[in-house]
């Protein structure tokens, strides 16, 4: 066994601020199922909404916020991100993140869909990057925190309603070891992984969730995936993003004759907030048998494009397209699930010990749509703030007393068996993609259940017997996430925010969250 005080699970912006803040009052592990840079966070490019502008303030980031979650945000908890945000990123630039800045000096602020003020701070179109190596190089230099690259965690030990730990694969040796702590946080991160076109990297498969979900805790507002209007549409691209902030400097979504359409969708045009545009864009492609809609900013100064987004520039230039004289092919892909672990204010989950912050987490703040840039905020506020209690209440607890060692841990997977899982995944992906997607009816849900429950049968005996191999891991994790996607998307008869119901397409007054609790005999793998 091997005990800490605090075991952070993940190693994006919420797991790296966690760690830093609570490696004060202990010592810390923090587990990457890959390299530590491997996250959701590294790939961000938009920007950090905060209220840093002279004609800006609380007040209109709150209500912007609130807009965007269709009634379904928790306000206390927006205003709490909203109000702490400013102070989160202060501290970003004193451990030593470089953002944009005007001539003068000052932060060069951006705007981006929703938003009623120019408030991204960013780093050109980077800015996930170096939020992410910023936090990585103050956790390397700390003596109180070990990082420990390419181990899984498997499963989070529960004793008597409370979080012991975590079982954690170790991919260089296949050994699985039991690491004990007063406090364990889930900071692993989206599921975009589970469709078949998203923007995700490939570590987002749902695994935190998936953790807590066989654990005992509560999670929440799954059905509420969000897509990004605009990845690029190349068969070689494989969904590449095209930052909102490429429609907050300007851009303007045409169809394939040039008309501009968003107008005829919102009166907002392409400063509407996602859910909005990722559905324009989806009519727009079935009502003309288009494969993508395009994305013009050619009327924009040639400099002025490449010095504010020169890592999209270069990328879609590789692929012969020259965005100051080209329009861009995009289509939307899955980018942020909004639902997640359930926790109060404090990132506490259900289960007592058990920390949930990040994209994995379901704060509130979100509700049925994410305002854009206000992810990495959420990781950053609400990692401090769950550190911040850890940091008291771990103080007072023991080590659980006695660690039972994982189950099955001499199982073992051969080369033939990792095609099968590669299929099996491809099969869920798609799936989730043709009837779990941008708009829904009751007879696709019914579908897709069907299909994911047929999947999970077909899988059972990898699980059984081949527990141990990370892709097996990855895929019980995926078709766990899909199958509370798909039931909490059955459960909302309405269309709000991101869950497009055309049986349904109506909202509903009441303002209801959908939480669901594991019963024993539930998804037994």
């Amino acid at each position: 066994m091997q005990p800490y005080d605090f075991l952070v699970l993940g190693s994006g912006s919420a797991g790296l601020s966690f760690a830093l803040r609570v490696s004060q009052k202990g010592n810390v592990a923090l587990i990457t199922k890959k390299e530590r840079t491997d996250s959701n966070t590294n790939w961000a490019q938009g920007g950090i909404a905060g209220v840093m502008g002279p004609d800006d303030n609380t007040e209109l980031h709150v209500q912007d916020t609130l807009i965007a979650g269709a009634g379904l945000c928790h306000e206390e908890a927006v205003r709490v991100l909203v109000t702490e945000g400013p102070d989160r990123i202060r501290e970003l630039i004193e451990f030593g993140a470089r953002f944009n800045r005007d001539p003068n000096g000052e932060l060069s602020l951006g705007r981006e869909g929703g938003h009623s003020r120019r408030r991204i701070i960013h780093t050109a179109d980077l800015t996930g990057r170096e939020v992410e190596h910023t936090l990585v190089e103050a956790v390397r230099r700390h003596p109180n925190i070990a990082v420990l690259e390419h181990h899984f965690a498997i499963d989070l030990i529960v004793q008597e309603e409370r979080c012991c730990g975590a079982y954690v694969l170790d991919d260089a040796t296949g050994q699985v070891q039991a690491f004990v702590a007063k406090a364990t946080l889930l900071a692993t991160g989206g599921a975009g992984q589970v469709y078949q076109f998203t923007t995700n990297p490939p570590i987002a498969t749902g695994d935190g969730v998936a953790m807590a979900w066989r654990a005992g805790a509560e999670v929440a507002d799954m059905e509420f995936i969000q897509f990004h209007p605009t990845s690029l549409y190349h068969p070689d691209a494989k969904s590449f993003l095209i930052s909102e902030a490429v429609r907050g400097e300007g851009g303007i979504l045409r169809r394939r004759d040039g008309t501009a359409f968003m107008a005829e969708y919102d009166p907002r045009k392409d400063l509407a907030p996602r859910d909005i545009v990722a559905r324009a864009i989806d009519s727009e492609i079935k009502k003309t048998g288009d494969e993508c809609v395009y994305l013009d900013v050619t009327h924009l100064a040639p400099e002025e494009i490449r010095s504010h987004f020169p890592t999209i520039y270069a990328r879609c230039l590789s692929f012969g397209i020259d965005i100051t004289t080209d329009w861009i092919p995009v289509v939307p892909a899955a980018h942020y699930s909004c639902g997640g672990v359930r926790t109060d204010l404090t990132g506490r989950t259900t289960i007592d010990r058990l920390y949930a912050c990040g994209e994995v987490a379901c704060t509130g703040v979100h509700g049925a749509n994410r305002l854009a840039s206000n992810s990495l905020l959420e990781a950053l506020v609400f990692g401090q703030r769950a550190a911040d209690d850890a940091g008291v209440r771990a103080a007072g607890w023991e080590y659980c007393p006695f660690i039972a060692d994982f189950p099955g841990a001499s199982r073992r997977i051969g080369i033939h068996d990792h095609e099968q899982v590669a299929h099996l995944r491809h099969r869920l992906q798609t799936v989730m993609q043709k009837y779990v997607g941008i708009v829904r009816t009751d007879a696709r849900l019914q579908r897709a259940a069907a299909a994911i429950a047929a999947l999970r049968a077909e899988a059972q005996a990898i699980f059984n017997e081949s527990i141990l191999a990370e892709d097996v891991l990855e895929l019980r994790n995926m078709i766990e996430v899909a199958t509370l996607i798909i039931e909490c998307a059955q459960r909302r008869y309405e269309s709000r925010g991101l869950h497009y119901n055309t049986d349904h397409p109506e909202p509903l007054d009441s303002e209801r969250h959908d939480t669901i609790v594991r019963s024993p005999e539930q998804f037994p793998c």
